[in-house]
C-alpha cells in the first residue's frame, strides 16, 4: 500500500496554540489595533505599504539606549549604492562589530523600522551595530538583495579601520528576511574561504519556502503577527522565476552549511516559521555547524521590537550577548 507523503500529512488534530507570554499578547495587540487603522498593506502600492509598515512600528522604535554616535553613509556594490547606519555605543567593550540586516519578507521596514534593535544590540554587547538599508523586493528580485549584503561585507572588511572595529571580530544577522540574508551571505564567503565572518545570529529566519508545515497551520492565521497569506504575498513580490522556489539560498534547509560559521538562532514558539527553525538546528548539528539555539516561550515572529514591554525580548538580547562573547 502505498504511503503518504510526510510533507502532505495532516498536522496533528487537535493541537493547540501555545500560550503568549501576557506582555507579548499586549504588543501583539497593540500592533494590531495600530495595524488595523490602515488598509492592508498587500491591497495598497509597495509605496504606501511600506509607509504603513513605518507608522505601525515607529512606536516600538521610541525610547531605549542613547548612543555616543550614529552616522550614516553610502556604500558602493555592483547594483549601486546602498545606506548603512552605524551605531556608536557609548562604552566599546567588543573591539569588532555586528552587520545587522532587517527583515521584512524582502519587502517592508527599514534600518528606520529597528533602529531600536540594533541599538539594544550596540548597548548591551559594547559593540559597534551596523544596519543596511538593502534594495527591497520587487524594486530588486532575488538575488539582488543578497549580492548586495556581500559587497556590502567586503567593503565594511575593507574599510574596518576608517568606520572604526577590528575586522578579526567580525559578526553578522538579521530576523526573518534578514536572517535568510545573513546566512546566504555566510554561504558565499564559506565558498570563497577564508570567511570573514565570525558568527551568525539568526533571529526567526525564515529558512524555508515549504508552507506545508504544522506551524503554519498553528500560526500563521494572522493572530499572532505574521500570516501565511502575506509569507505568499512577500514570495510573490521577492522571487521572479519558479525555480528561485528551490535555489538553496532561497529554500536553506536543502543548502549544503558545513563549513560555515558558528551560530545562534533565537527560536520563537508561536511563529509560522517555527518548525523550519527546529528544522535548521537539526540540519546544522547534522552538518557540524556550531550551532546554539533557544525557544523563547510564548513569543511571536518580531518579538525583539517588543522590548519595551516585554521582559522575554531583554532575555534575549542578552543571551545573545553572552553568546557574542563566547565567540569574540
Amino acid at each position: 500500500m502505498n504511503q503518504p507523503d510526510p510533507a502532505f500529512a495532516a498536522p496533528t488534530q487537535g493541537a493547540k496554540p501555545a500560550p503568549l507570554d501576557p506582555q507579548v499578547q499586549l504588543f501583539v495587540q497593540r500592533m494590531a489595533a495600530d495595524a488595523s487603522k490602515f488598509p492592508r498593506r498587500d491591497t495598497v502600492s509597495i509605496a504606501e505599504g511600506r509607509d504603513i509598515a513605518e507608522k505601525v512600528r515607529a512606536p516600538w522604535t521610541a525610547g531605549g539606549p542613547v548612543m555616543a554616535r550614529t552616522t550614516e553613509r553610502q556604500v558602493p556594490t555592483r547594483h549601486g549604492e546602498v545606506m548603512i547606519r552605524t551605531y556608536y555605543p557609548k562604552e566599546q567593550r567588543m573591539p569588532g562589530a555586528f552587520l545587522y540586516i532587517h527583515g521584512g519578507g524582502f519587502v517592508l521596514f527599514s534600518v528606520d523600522t529597528h533602529d531600536r534593535l540594533m541599538r539594544e544590540y550596540a548597548e548591551r554587547a559594547g559593540i559597534v551595530v551596523i544596519g543596511i538599508n538593502y534594495t527591497r523586493a520587487p524594486d530588486a528580485k532575488f538575488p539582488q538583495p543578497i549580492e548586495e549584503c556581500i559587497d556590502t561585507v567586503d567593503w565594511l572588511i575593507a574599510h574596518a579601520g576608517e568606520i572604526g572595529f577590528d575586522k578579526d571580530q567580525f559578526f553578522i544577522g538579521g530576523d526573518s528576511a534578514g536572517g535568510n540574508l545573513s546566512l546566504c551571505t555566510a554561504l558565499h564567503f564559506r565558498d570563497l574561504g577564508p570567511s570573514p565572518i565570525r558568527g551568525m545570529v539568526l533571529n526567526y529566519t525564515g529558512f524555508s519556502t515549504d508552507l506545508y508545515q504544522d506551524s503554519v497551520v498553528r500560526y500563521g492565521a494572522g493572530d499572532y503577527g505574521l500570516s501565511l497569506h502575506m509569507m505568499v504575498w512577500f514570495y510573490r513580490n521577492y522571487l521572479g522565476r519558479k525555480e528561485d522556489y528551490t535555489d538553496p539560498r532561497m529554500n536553506l534547509l536543502d543548502a549544503d552549511l558545513r563549513g560555515i560559521p558558528p551560530a545562534f538562532l533565537v527560536i520563537t514558539e508561536c511563529d509560522p516559521l517555527y518548525d523550519g527553525n527546529i528544522d535548521m538546528v537539526a540540519k546544522m548539528k547534522a552538518e557540524g555547524v556550531d550551532v546554539q539555539s533557544k525557544v523563547y516561550k510564548g513569543t511571536v515572529h518580531s518579538f525583539l521590537e517588543a522590548v519595551s514591554v516585554a521582559d522575554v525580548a531583554g532575555v534575549a538580547f542578552d543571551d545573545t550577548v553572552r553568546w557574542f562573547h563566547q565567540h569574540a
